[in-house]
């Protein structure tokens, strides 16, 4: 901790001394505190400050020694950075600050708000007679002794104020909240990031470590934020301790423990356990984390329940609790689950956190009796002390097991802001001695009586295909089963309850031209004549002028004779023909007979044109404007933009561009994004550019910055439509280029060591880093907006996607790269966007999917059976391992097939029986490998020679584009090869001899089939109906 180590005033990592001049200390801050610590002092005199009429608080000497002192805490929440050898004297009208002339001049700017904060106080009128002070903060230095020695002397009573103090500092502000939570981030990103990581590879690679060594390069990560992705500001970020990592036997739980210069320990039943805290602008977070390698089945069992008493102890923490219901939730655990690691569990499972890395006074044992308040934040630390191993080994012999988290205390529930590490023991099980799991493979499960534990993914991958493969066929079993069962359930309750029961139907307000005869135009001469203003076209028919509304004209067009005769030709909406169905208005007038075209002549060639053009323009407006009238009334209510006031600045990010984009034909200007009290709004310098959208309408929120693109976004995809412009949308994206999209077109070749080209390439990273770091920023501060109370229920969060498993693939028209994120599989740079929830997939069919293909299929089935399909083709076939992997993990089921299936069909055959469906066995038609299992060779064989007189289809060059394209049937070898067997063939043919088969087969009957046989071909059939045709979509 350098705040206590070289004398920083600084409220992070301290390097510079108190007398700076570059410290500015937040007077509003200190002001509400100041009150804050004499409302507190007056309010709880007798019972926490010791009925002292004066508090006095010594701040000792900077020392190298990483400690916490309630006297320094005191300094930095009040002023925000810490005053070495300052005593501090605090009574009911005055403060008195003894310190030097540069301390005095940085402390003068808070005289006039301490005035105001102490006038404020009551004064009893009696003369100071008890002085409060820390008792436990030995005096050092000359100043501090002679001031101890001074008090000591004096006729005051002495009280100890450290309860006061401890019980002031435990409820946290919002702004402090904030800053556990910036210090939690990083303490997570580096476990996660950079210590889990760090040991897989050691491990992996079998390097040898020391403890000591993994110590000191983890506090230089803490250090410097930037390496593990974390945008903090170096300055204001520390370490609460030096990392601990902890193996071989030897474990101390205490946070005071010492990584050791012994070498890390990572044989069989090996227990390592890692520590880390980070504070941000001196406000502390912790996590511990322990690994399992190749876990004995006691480890695990002791594992899971110390995990299972770990999360009760969060659980307990409500406000109005005791502190003691806490550790008393964990005892309760161990006692139903594990009675016998009672007497090895922690004395204490945490203390409170935030200035103080341990809040003397919230310590969460057994025996305290405080109340739990809304805003108190706690380091929720649990373990397992000396357990000891089935293994004779002596190493590891012993063992202890821990788990910590940072958990702030919310009004609704509690929120573990360390939770981006998981603790979950598929996660921190390593399994590595494969060989022995081989030859006796059910152990684990013999011992406990339970299924065997599926551990982390072995990191010695390369030697270990073929059992990786197996787990995962295992699970897309166990995923079958339990998908046939939800889908089975979810038919029989009556359907499709995700399906969108709003009618598709329309109602259009009644289009008029005029509504009396009297507003006609006065007749000028008998020719066409075009009424913008009532948006009528007036024809002259049997000399009269007869007004039509423009909405009720399909199309117009003009042609020219050989002797130069112009005709114009204009065909109407007529009701009841394919395009134009019936209305109300159709209805009401049953009978009634339609002008359905008009025709006329003219020798005027340019008034034709001038008509045809009129008429269209107007058209297109009208079309155009009930169009966007349609879809606004389709739209869902939203609720009004709060804007920001003065309490909260709304959060800004300038100069973006917005898809869709807005209407109109004017120059394109950017504009700028701000996040309100509900919402977001976006707004350009034009009055009529401006979109709003909610927080409750945003589904899924996403930031992607540029890496291999040219544009840094973000992105939300919406529950309901709103209107961009005059587009009804359900995603809207804002985005900046990175780099300016200019093409050199001198001609001339450029050396790639010409220095302008370098300049230009430094510039553009500069650039791109600088909009990353800026939508970061952005990005950071609504993710901590989002995470207050009152928005706990929408569940929003910014997602970003994961590149390293993307994907190539045309979902629409183009080939674009598809990435999935935690909860979607997206597409956000070209358009139309792809925004697929995972919650919202059924399963997943892999199509031409066969040896020698290129490329295949993915058709994603949604739990609303009445929505379409989405089909992306054309995926290179090297990413079909990653994408069944990724699958599996997001465990989303997934079946593979050798054709394209008609799915309109199937999903209409399922939603018009479903019973049949369920009875068949559910998705698992799909499932051909099963069905055809025992035949498959001999029915292949057959097929392979038999004769043809077809030409076998094959695949061109241009297969990678093909969509459409069926998996060749057999090898041209094959065929040429069936082709001579069956002209040599002397005998009958293999067709002949099949049907002979088959007409035996009838007159014997099915008696001697085996009822498996008749299942088999049952499902057989009701695949092959399912895959007799297929619908060609574009």
């Amino acid at each position: 901790m350098a705040d206590h180590r070289n004398g920083s005033t600084s409220a992070a990592n301290g390097k510079a001394s108190a007398a700076g001049t570059a410290y500015s200390i937040d007077l509003n801050t200190f002001q509400t505190r100041l009150k804050t610590f004499y409302s507190y002092w007056d309010e709880h005199k007798a019972d926490l400050w010791g009925s002292s009429d004066a508090i006095a608080v010594a701040c000792p000497p900077p020392s190298e020694d990483l400690r916490y002192l309630k006297s320094t805490a005191l300094n930095l929440w009040l002023l925000g950075f810490e005053f070495p050898e300052t005593i501090m004297v605090f009574t009911k009208k005055q403060i008195h600050i003894l310190c030097s002339q540069k301390k005095a001049s940085i402390l003068e700017s808070v005289k006039k708000p301490a005035r105001e904060a102490v006038s404020v106080s009551k004064s009893d009128g009696r003369d100071t007679s008890t002085v409060g002070y820390l008792s436990r903060e030995a005096p050092e230095g000359k100043l501090l002794e002679a001031w101890a020695a001074k008090l000591k002397s004096s006729k005051f009573h002495l009280s100890d104020v450290a309860n006061g103090l401890s019980t002031l500092f435990s409820v946290k502000s919002n702004e402090e909240l904030t800053s556990i939570k910036r210090a939690a981030y990083l303490t997570t990103s580096v476990m996660k990031n950079f210590v889990v990581s760090k040991l897989e590879n050691v491990i992996d690679e079998e390097k040898k470590v020391s403890h000591s060594t993994l110590m000191e390069e983890t506090e230089k990560v803490i250090l410097e934020p930037s390496k593990v992705n974390c945008k903090l500001k170096a300055d204001n970020v520390d370490i609460c301790y030096p990392p601990i990592f902890q193996s071989g036997g030897e474990f101390d739980l205490r946070p005071s423990a010492v990584s050791n210069d012994e070498l890390l320990h990572y044989d069989s039943a090996s227990v390592i356990i890692c520590a880390v805290g980070a504070r941000y602008k001196s406000y502390c977070s912790n996590i511990a984390r322990t690994f399992l390698i190749d876990a004995e089945p006691l480890q695990s069992k002791a594992y899971e329940v110390l995990l299972k008493a770990h999360e009760a102890v969060i659980g307990s923490l409500k406000p109005g609790n005791k502190l003691s219901v806490a550790y008393q939730a964990a005892v309760s655990i161990l006692e139903k689950d594990s009675p016998d690691l009672i007497s090895y569990l922690t004395k204490s499972a945490g203390t409170g956190i935030g200035i103080e890395f341990r809040e003397s006074g919230l310590n969460l044992n057994a025996k305290n009796e405080q109340i739990i308040k809304e805003g108190m934040v706690f380091n929720v630390s649990l373990g397992f002390q000396n357990l000891q191993s089935e293994k004779s080994k002596s190493k590891n012999k012993h063992f202890s097991l821990l788990l910590a988290d940072t958990v702030i205390v919310n009004k609704d529930k509690t929120e573990v802001v360390t939770s981006m590490s998981s603790k979950a023991l598929k996660d921190v099980a390593y399994s590595f001695n494969e060989e022995e799991e081989e030859e006796k493979p059910s152990t684990k499960a013999d011992a406990n009586g339970a299924e065997p534990l599926i551990s982390k993914t072995t990191l010695r991958s390369d030697n270990h295909e073929i059992s990786k493969e197996e787990l995962r066929r295992q699970h897309q079993a166990e995923l079958a089963r339990q998908k046939n069962e939800e889908t089975a359930r979810r038919l029989a309750g009556g359907g499709n309850e995700m399906g969108d029961n709003r009618s598709s139907a329309r109602s259009s307000a009644e289009l008029v031209a005029y509504k009396n005869i009297n507003d006609l135009p006065p007749p000028r001469e008998m020719m066409i004549q075009i009424d913008q203003k009532n948006e009528a076209v007036l024809l002259p028919i049997n000399g009269s002028m007869v007004p039509f509304h423009v909405a009720f004209i399909r199309t117009v067009s003009s042609q020219q004779d050989t002797n130069r005769n112009c005709y114009i030709r204009i065909i109407f909406n007529v009701p009841g023909t394919p395009f134009s169905p019936h209305d109300s208005n159709s209805m009401k007038f049953q009978g009634s007979i339609y002008l359905k075209e008009a025709s006329f002549r003219s020798k005027d060639s340019r008034h034709i044109s001038e008509v045809v053009q009129s008429i269209k323009t107007l058209r297109r407006q009208v079309v155009a404007r009930e169009s966007e009238r349609a879809e606004r009334a389709t739209l869902v209510t939203q609720e009004k933009l709060q804007l920001a006031n003065n309490r909260f600045k709304p959060i800004r990010l300038p100069d973006l561009w917005i898809r869709p984009v807005f209407g109109g034909r004017g120059r394109k200007i950017p504009g700028t994004l701000e996040a309100h009290v509900n919402g977001f709004r976006y707004s350009t310098t034009r009055q009529d550019e401006r979109v709003d959208v909610m927080f409750g309408n945003i589904k899924h929120a996403f930031f992607q910055p540029a890496e291999n693109e040219m544009i840094t976004l973000l992105h939300f995809h919406l529950h309901n439509h709103i209107m961009v412009g005059n587009k009804k949308t359900k995603d809207i994206q804002f985005y900046v280029e990175v780099m300016d999209m200019v093409q050199n077109v001198g001609g001339g070749k450029r050396s790639a060591y010409d220095p302008d080209e370098l300049e230009e390439e430094q510039r553009e990273r500069e650039r791109k880093n600088k909009i990353n770091v800026e939508f970061q920023s952005f990005v950071n501060r609504v993710n901590d907006l989002w995470g207050q109370p009152q928005f706990n229920g929408l569940d929003l969060e910014f997602d970003q996607p994961l590149r390293e498993l993307g994907f190539p693939g045309v979902p629409h028209k183009s080939s674009v790269f598809i990435v999935p994120t935690s909860a979607c599989l997206v597409e956000l740079i070209e358009t139309p966007f792809l925004v697929v929830t995972l919650s919202e997939i059924e399963i997943v069919n892999l199509e031409r999917v066969g040896l020698g293909q290129k490329n295949f299929d993915m058709t994603i089935v949604f739990k609303d059976f009445k929505r379409d399909v989405l089909r992306i083709d054309s995926i290179p076939s090297t990413s079909l391992d990653g994408i069944k992997e990724w699958l599996d993990t997001t465990d989303i089921k997934y079946y593979e097939s050798r054709l394209n299936l008609n799915w309109r069909q199937i999903l209409k055959t399922i939603t018009d029986d479903p019973q049949s469906f369920i009875e068949g066995g559910g998705w698992e038609f799909l499932n051909l490998e099963a069905t055809d299992s025992e035949s498959e060779n001999s029915e292949e064989s057959d097929k392979g020679y038999e004769p043809s007189d077809i030409e076998p289809e094959s695949d061109s060059e241009d297969d990678d584009s093909d969509s459409e394209s069926l998996v060749e049937s057999e090898d041209d070898e094959e065929e040429n090869d069936s082709e001579e067997d069956s002209e040599e063939e002397k005998g009958k043919t293999w067709e002949e001899l099949e049907r002979e088969a088959s007409n035996a087969d009838r007159e014997k009957g099915n008696e001697s089939d085996s009822e498996e046989d008749r299942k088999r071909r049952k499902a057989k059939a009701f695949a092959c109906v399912w895959t007799s045709c297929r619908v060609a979509e574009t």
